[in-house]
């Protein structure tokens, strides 16, 4: 005699409509191929129905619109949620009244630099290069991840992301010890110019991220920066960007950022780093505009700030000029 199954029916229906929940959401993750949208959104539509039918009966919308009401999350992701679902109705022509889940909006915490450098420096060497990367670029973790050898010039060390989300393309320079790191992260993995630099998901890299971060919070017996995520050191980027230069437009374009608004966020932030000056670069051409900012606490000479911003301009100059050619 078959198992019960409690319900009555032989374990060979669960089989198939366990088959056949899966083929769906296949169906689904196929179309969305299909149609040009980005790996970072279909891996988030798989693992969004994924979750929705191991909760519920994922071909009743009813049943769905109740286990998310009843899920203890963000609204943010509920909305989310509901958004996946419903490229699983479009495809297959059903409609629903979708739930009306409302995002919070709220500034991210900006995590200092020490504590970023620390994670860093207790990280294996391969993820090591990889978090200086994303703290000194911005990246988002898929444009990183999506990077080639062929995408860095490693004798000026500026990096040509593709830039996810349909936004601007940008350059972005690192510095002597990230690329010093990144050449010999090259010549051990003896990659070529077409090899990818990294062959690891954004989920790995991810929670190889929390795996040292849990340890230096351990270490230091600091439960916030447990609360650091790794798309924090884009933030961090920004932030400290804007505080350099108050120029939201060069901001915009080294984010890769489409709106705007977007990038306005950062200007609500707390001001973070030691750096007390402002450059303005364009079109290669330092145009003499230097401004010191917040110079309490400064102990540099008039001398050494000048110095330091000049350095940063033809930094610029160098980033513009091969953008140019």
């Amino acid at each position: 005699m078959p198992p019960n199954t409690g319900d009555g029916l032989h374990p060979a229906h669960h089989l198939s409509t366990l088959h056949t929940v899966k083929d769906e959401v296949f169906n689904v993750i196929w179309h969305l191929k299909k149609q040009g949208y980005s790996e970072h959104t279909i891996n988030f539509v798989r693992k969004a129905l994924i979750r929705i039918q191991n909760g519920c009966d994922f071909t009743d919308p009813d049943a769905v619109k109740v286990f998310i009401a009843k899920l203890e999350v963000a609204e943010s992701y509920k909305r989310n949620l509901c958004y996946a679902y419903e490229h699983y109705l479009k495809l297959n022509g059903r409609s629903w009244e979708k739930p009306k889940y409302y995002a919070r909006d709220k500034l991210p915490r900006i995590p200092e630099e020490r504590v970023i450098d620390m994670i860093i420096a207790a990280s294996s060497p391969k993820l090591a290069v990889k978090l200086s990367i994303s703290k000194e670029t911005g990246l988002r973790p898929v444009e990183l991840l999506a990077l080639k050898v062929k995408d860095v010039d490693l004798t000026k060390g500026i990096i040509y992301p593709a830039t996810a989300k349909h936004g601007s393309a940008r350059a972005l320079k690192i510095k002597t010890k990230t690329l010093d790191m990144l050449k010999t992260h090259i010549h051990k993995q003896s990659l070529g110019t077409n090899d990818q630099l990294f062959t690891q998901n954004s989920e790995y890299y991810a929670k190889s991220f929390r795996y040292f971060r849990n340890k230096i919070a351990d270490k230091l017996e600091d439960p916030v920066i447990r609360t650091i995520r790794l798309y924090d050191l884009r933030h961090f980027f920004a932030t400290k960007l804007y505080h350099q230069t108050k120029d939201l437009l060069f901001v915009k374009a080294k984010m890769g950022h489409r709106k705007i608004s977007t990038t306005l966020r950062y200007t609500q932030l707390v001001e973070i780093g030691d750096d007390c000056y402002t450059v303005k670069v364009q079109f290669g051409t330092f145009r003499g505009a230097k401004f010191f900012q917040g110079d309490q606490g400064c102990t540099e000479s008039l001398g050494e700030k000048i110095d330091r911003a000049l350095k940063v301009a033809a930094e610029q100059v160098d980033v513009v000029k091969s953008v140019d050619h």
